[in-house]
């Protein structure tokens, strides 16, 4: 099946998580997280809920498992803490939950990224991947890098991921295109 053919069978709609990674950063505070919430929701996805966890590997691994874990949730976005400095440990929190990494996703948002903000691009480690069946992306926390990936990349593939994942998912497992 092409992808354009995967792409006609994927949800329209689909059930998202956000998890913020922030050491100072509360939910009512979260303006990237709210911000990718009522994105998601405009564009006619269900947002399971928001958590905002410290920047430690623990709580965050433990975070985006609660996620994973959940029957609710189809696509999970991390925001936060992907950068470089010694507090920025995503990546390597979120890293053994994957079953397979999309490294076409980091590279495709630095190209992107770069278009806006120049060589500073380069110190993002965005990343994708599959985990229990389920999609998950870790963003930057800052709200323009994380609705640049939501709109240019999540949004146009979170349906066609998923469908691959799930290729007995019948026609009526979810909401689908006509």
């Amino acid at each position: 099946m092409s992808h354009h053919e995967h792409r006609a069978h994927a949800p329209v709609h689909m059930t998202f998580a956000v998890l913020t990674v922030s050491d100072t950063r509360t939910l009512e505070t979260d303006g990237t997280g709210r911000s990718l919430a009522e994105a998601l929701e405009a564009a006619g996805h269900t947002v399971a809920g928001r958590r905002v966890v410290p920047d430690e590997a623990e709580g965050i691994a433990a975070g985006a498992s609660a996620w994973l874990l959940d029957d609710r949730v189809q696509v999970v976005i991390v925001n936060g803490g992907t950068g470089i400095s010694p507090r920025d440990v995503t990546p390597e929190a979120v890293r053994p939950l994957l079953d397979k990494e999309l490294p076409g996703f980091g590279e495709a948002f630095r190209a992107l990224s770069f278009q806006d903000i120049g060589s500073a691009a380069i110190l993002s480690r965005a990343l994708a991947g599959t985990a229990s069946g389920k999609v998950l992306f870790c963003l930057p926390g800052s709200t323009g890098g994380a609705i640049l990936a939501l709109d240019k990349l999540i949004l146009p593939e979170a349906g066609h991921l998923w469908r691959m994942l799930h290729p007995e998912a019948g026609e009526d497992s979810g909401s689908t295109a006509p």
